[in-house]
């Protein structure tokens, strides 16, 4: 008889309306829903939160760390894609 291995889904927590979702660990689960469910239990417990995402942990693609200077390079050197040159309004909030 073999055994399957209950899925692995990464939580990512919204604190204020406005503001990113932001990774804050993972849960296991048989399907989204119960994710969704734990994932309210484990991290949510002080209602510091307006919004939950669940992704399962093996649908996440990533860059290898050592691919940094290929990938992110590039970037430097296109100073107009870096928002210094833009005036903020205060009342914008979190942008």
């Amino acid at each position: 008889m073999t055994e399957t291995a209950t899925p692995l889904w990464e939580v990512f927590i919204r604190s204020r309306s406005g503001l990113p979702h932001k990774h804050c660990g993972s849960v296991h689960a048989a399907d989204a829903t119960l994710a969704l469910q734990a994932a309210r239990d484990v991290y949510t417990r002080r209602g510091e939160s307006v919004s939950l995402w669940v992704v399962p942990s093996a649908e996440i693609v990533a860059s290898d760390p050592d691919d940094k200077g290929e990938l992110f390079e590039p970037t430097g050197t296109k100073i107009y894609r870096h928002p210094t040159f833009y005036i903020v309004p205060d009342d914008v909030g979190h942008m």
